[in-house]
């Protein structure tokens, strides 16, 4: 038996490379990030009660995140 290892990390990093190239100049996380939250609150605004219920539920057993201090709309 040989011992036999790859180095992976100069793969990586130019899969990296290629991801943010990809992005491209004009991205921008943060304003990706809030667009996520917008689409989160969309998703979740208008349950009714039973609905409500069920998220907050999920949210307590870890199943759906926790946003920090605000409740579903």
């Amino acid at each position: 038996m040989a011992d036999f290892a790859i180095d992976l990390t100069p793969h990586e990093v130019l899969r990296r490379a290629h991801i943010m190239e990809s992005l491209g100049p004009h991205w921008d996380p943060i304003e990706a990030l809030q667009g996520e939250e917008a689409a989160h609150d969309l998703l979740y605004s208008g349950l009714d009660p039973q609905q409500q219920r069920l998220y907050n539920e999920l949210v307590a057993a870890g199943i759906l995140p926790t946003r920090g201090h605000r409740a579903a709309p």
